[in-house]
């Protein structure tokens, strides 16, 4: 004979299978109505980290159109994306402060130099779009040559700073040629090979080339400047002066 307490038991498990899931989605149910309500509304977008070119205009306008829900059901990475897309933010954290506070901490780009046309590029070879009145000079280079523009400027700068010499733009061809053009207006044609050695042979030839003499007590060159230099010799290199005229004066016998 069947035994009818074990008959009804699976019956009993169901029921309770049942009661406890109903429970739970009423619980949830009530638990995301709290949250929902205007008692945990968010109030104030507070930014921790002092920024030097994000306004507080477009944090605001930002929190205006990304900052959705309560304290409890705001979308955090939403908001994050929607700050990292304004033009100097590099970096964006957000998190939440009870009980109605958003704190944001921003990391801003930081301009070294200005890259090809209408962008600007840090000192690790971020690209990022924005505006800056700075004076900063121009790097020119093909898409993705960001970071060995800039790491060639920082070492052909270093070179030249015995000279005195500061380095407006620095262009790299789509043929992986370099040319510099430096604040005194002349041009130094690199090449494609054995650029820094190059530019060294330049840099420790050019006094004895163009030794500076003094005149009123100030220093001036004795013979003017070359408005081209071209290192592209295995040997030394070719000059191109101003008004044609010779670059060396020839002695007397």
């Amino acid at each position: 004979m069947s035994n009818p307490e074990l008959d009804t038991q699976p019956l009993y498990q169901v029921a309770r299978v049942l009661t406890w899931g109903a429970l739970g989605l009423m619980a949830y149910g009530a638990a995301s109505w709290v949250v929902a309500q205007p008692w945990f509304a968010l109030r104030t977008i507070e930014v921790k980290t002092p920024v030097a070119h994000v306004t507080e205009a477009q944090i605001r306008l930002v929190a205006e159109r990304q900052v959705h829900g309560t304290f409890f059901t705001v979308d955090l990475e939403r908001v994050r994306n929607s700050l990292e897309k304004l033009p100097w933010v590099r970096e964006a954290r957000v998190e939440r402060r009870w009980p109605d506070t958003l704190v944001v901490s921003l990391t801003e780009h930081v301009p070294f130099a200005r890259w090809n046309d209408d962008a600007l590029v840090s000192e690790t070879g971020e690209v990022f779009g924005a505006a800056v009145s700075t004076r900063l000079p121009r790097l020119i280079g093909p898409a993705g040559s960001s970071a060995e523009v800039v790491a060639a400027y920082r070492r052909y700068q270093a070179s030249l700073a015995p000279l005195g010499m500061t380095i407006e733009e620095l262009r790299l061809s789509s043929r992986r040629a370099w040319r510099i053009h430096l604040d005194t207006g002349m041009q130094l044609a690199l090449g494609r090979m054995q650029t820094d050695a190059r530019l060294a042979r330049f840099v420790s030839l050019y006094p004895r080339l163009f030794p500076r003499s003094v005149q009123d007590g100030q220093a001036a060159a004795a013979t003017p400047a070359p408005l081209m230099v071209d290192l592209r010799y295995s040997d030394g290199f070719a000059l191109r002066m101003p008004k044609g005229i010779a670059p060396f004066k020839s002695s007397k016998t």
